[in-house]
């Protein structure tokens, strides 16, 4: 069984996510590249299915963010509110040295912040401030998370049919009956002048949903659809995504836990956002009166 020694350190994801990004494109999603960093960094089936914590992540997916956090840190990526992470000109013309000097340029800008506004917590290390930000921003996904796992299979089926509706989904219902090869439940789905039926399931998962998963969804859709989609609060394998997009067999979109959560929060969903109002006064506004 593997242990979370076995994953090496969110810092070492950094450079290997800059050179994945020049090859696709300077532009990737969270799945995608939590699947190529995977491969591309040589993770086993053993490594990736390791759970971080009860939050429905990965402990891969887990440290990986931290690295996203990083690079966006030192203006080497941006991302947008659809999770779709993109190269900056900065970050193109970064090298590895430039790249693993990251953490301690970002240390260095929280203890300048620090020296310029002391913090309640006093005694709180610099390395501190950065991890109780970093929960800040992304641990809202693991207390979300939590909470679905919490929910009965009933309400988290209705939680998706909620999200299919706020999603321009029509005639979304809930079927749930047993022996119906995990269909959960059907929609409508309309773009521009074409309807497209769809079947969907729900999975409320803490770990990764494999290819046997997926095949078998695919030989119930059979006859019924060509359009499936899987949701769940866990993980996808790497062999699930493949067998979802397979040459010859009707494709089927997957939506992980963290697609979810962002979904969910795009939506409004059990998600609150605040902003906060930023007022800056141009000096250079007023040289001219």
């Amino acid at each position: 069984m593997p242990i979370i020694a076995d994953i090496p350190s969110y810092d070492t994801f950094m450079w290997p996510i800059i050179e994945r990004m020049k090859v696709h494109g300077r532009s990737m999603t969270n799945a995608e590249m939590d699947d190529d960093l995977a491969s591309y960094m040589g993770f086993t089936d053993e490594q990736r299915s390791l759970e971080h914590g009860t939050t429905g992540r990965s402990e891969v997916e887990y440290r990986m963010a931290w690295a996203r956090t990083y690079l966006k840190k030192i203006g080497a990526l941006t991302n947008s509110g659809r999770a779709v992470w993109t190269l900056t000109p900065r970050g193109a013309s970064m090298t590895k040295e430039e790249v693993d000097a990251g953490p301690r340029e970002v240390r260095g800008q929280y203890a300048e912040r620090r020296a310029a506004r002391p913090r309640p917590n006093a005694s709180a290390t610099t390395s501190e401030l950065v991890a109780a930000e970093f929960e800040e921003a992304e641990g809202w996904k693991d207390k979300l998370l939590s909470q679905l796992l919490d929910l009965e299979p009933a309400a988290f089926e209705r939680v998706c049919q909620r999200l299919l509706r706020e999603s321009d989904f029509s005639k979304v219902e809930v079927t749930g009956r047993s022996g119906d090869g995990g269909i959960d439940g059907t929609g409508v789905l309309r773009i521009n002048l074409l309807s497209f039926h769809v079947l969907f399931q729900c999975k409320r998962y803490s770990g990764s949903v494999g290819a046997p998963a997926v095949r078998d969804f695919r030989g119930a859709m059979v006859g019924r659809t060509d359009k499936g989609l899987i949701i769940t609060t866990g993980t996808f394998t790497a062999d699930a995504r493949r067998e979802a997009t397979r040459d010859g067999a009707p494709a089927i979109d997957l939506v992980d836990g963290d697609a979810l959560c962002d979904l969910l929060k795009d939506r409004g969903l059990g998600v609150t956002v605040r902003m906060v109002e930023e007022v800056t006064v141009s000096e250079a506004a007023f040289a001219d009166f």
